[in-house]
């Protein structure tokens, strides 16, 4: 992923940032828009691979209970209002 950031077009953004916060990091990088990109784009790929994580778990308990569904039944084919 990153070296998609960095063939993007970048353009200028506000952000609000605690001040004393910002010293401190400027005493620890030279570029703090290249650090705050680069810590943004780790940010964003760890959210990505939680979501697909989520979404893998779902999808393989979805397909364990249509498992349980298709050899068991539903408890609810049982009882009809009919």
């Amino acid at each position: 992923m990153p070296a998609l950031v960095e063939q993007t077009r970048k353009r200028p953004v506000n952000l609000t940032l605690n001040e004393a916060l910002v010293a401190q990091a400027k005493a620890y990088t030279s570029n703090l828009s290249a650090t705050m990109e680069a810590l943004l784009a780790d940010f964003v790929a760890s959210q990505q691979q939680a979501q697909r994580s989520r979404q893998q778990l779902a999808d393989t308990c979805a397909a364990d209970w249509n498992a349980v569904h298709a050899s068991v039944g539903s408890f609810a084919d049982e009882h009809t209002t009919l």
